[in-house]
């Protein structure tokens, strides 16, 4: 048997089986009902706390893992639209998908990744009884240097993500957009809770939302990620004066030389060939929300020092692409601004409309949430 055929019966045994890692919750369980991702609370007094992964207790650390194990076996939702969703985890990798070219090189990429990561934790806790916060991956402890990044506790097969996938020659590889320099893996993740016969990535790569299954792949660029997730990097975007030049150099540029620590985490783990480097499908790899969830802690430090002005600060342009993000000739010369008021869409994922406004205070609205440290 072929691996690919091997993929496609484990793919199929999975998303058919009658056994779940997660009991069914009774009609008693508070389920989050409002359009925007909530803990159960209209005022924050007790808000969740976030911690750094490699604080949690190994009991903590493996809860977490199942309550992940736990979403990726409950039903889709959205399987109507996106026919390749065989579980709520997947639905969220379809929204993420049919939304990218929305949410990233624009004004709502910081936004909108902190309503989505609230969603995927307040679904956690209410579906698949995890009691604990999301955790967040402050890579800057990790990219002190090359041999660092490889062993990070993020990676155990044991309480961790698991590592790296062996190396795939990609230098002739058509398909591959972005070189990155120094990859070291590029195929299956080889250890760990997410290997090939205990987790499939269901959709993509790019913009296939049909049904695709296949094993999750990483691809390790140690010396890309020392470069661009380092302390050096951090404390340039948190000297910015204003949301403009904060998002600016959070995001980044598309070329290599221009890119900064939210493209870092990225490549820096998916490397040319692992599913986290994919704009569209990242979320495929659920090292995505620990990487988001401290692209979200810097956003929140940046906004600690001033709350009062800086939870009202927004900026960038409406479309893709457009100034300041003007990497591509075919793209628009000019775009309306975002504004607090400016909508944004979960394809489903979030029912009804929510606004940029919804998501400017992790402790304000419908958000009860803030971070161990800053």
């Amino acid at each position: 048997m072929r691996a690919t055929d091997l993929v496609v019966v484990i793919w199929l045994l999975m998303a058919f089986s009658v056994a779940s890692p997660c009991a069914p919750k009774s009609k008693s369980t508070i389920e989050p009902k409002r359009v925007r991702p909530n803990h159960g609370v209209n005022k924050c007094t007790t808000p969740l706390i976030r911690k750094e992964w490699r604080t949690l207790t190994s009991a903590e650390k493996r809860q977490y893992i199942a309550a992940v194990k736990c979403l990726q076996a409950r039903p889709p939702r959205l399987q109507e639209d996106f026919s390749g969703s065989r579980s709520r985890y997947d639905d969220f990798v379809a929204s993420h998908i049919s939304q990218t070219g929305y949410i990233h090189f624009n004004g709502f990429f910081h936004p909108w990744h902190r309503l989505m990561v609230a969603q995927y934790e307040a679904e956690l806790r209410s579906k698949c009884h995890y009691n604990g916060a999301q955790p967040y991956w402050d890579w800057t402890l990790d990219a002190k240097s090359e041999e660092a990044w490889i062993n990070s506790p993020i990676f155990s097969p044991v309480d961790g993500f698991g590592g790296n996938g062996p190396y795939v020659d990609s230098s002739k590889d058509p398909s591959v957009q972005t070189r990155i320099p120094g990859k070291t893996g590029g195929g299956c993740v080889q250890d760990g809770p997410f290997t090939v016969d205990k987790y499939i990535v269901a959709m993509g790569p790019g913009v296939w939302t049909e049904p695709n299954p296949r094993c999750l792949r990483r691809d390790f660029a140690p010396a890309f990620a020392v470069s661009k997730c380092n302390g050096s990097e951090v404390e340039w975007s948190q000297r910015a004066e204003t949301f403009a030049d904060f998002d600016e150099r959070a995001q980044g540029d598309i070329k290599v030389a221009g890119m900064t620590y939210h493209p870092g985490g990225h490549f820096g783990v998916g490397g040319e060939l692992g599913e986290l480097a994919n704009q569209h499908s990242s979320p495929g790899d659920p090292l995505f929300y620990l990487h988001h969830g401290n692209v979200d802690r810097l956003w929140a430090k940046w906004q600690a020092k001033d709350m009062k002005k800086r939870t009202k600060d927004i900026a960038g342009p409406i479309w893709q692409f457009a100034p300041p993000f003007h990497f591509l000739d075919d793209r628009p010369d000019t775009s309306e601004p975002v504004t607090l008021d400016s909508p944004m869409h979960f394809s489903g994922l979030l029912p009804g409309e929510v606004t940029i406004r919804d998501a400017m205070d992790t402790m304000g609205g419908h958000l009860c949430y803030t971070y161990d440290k800053f």
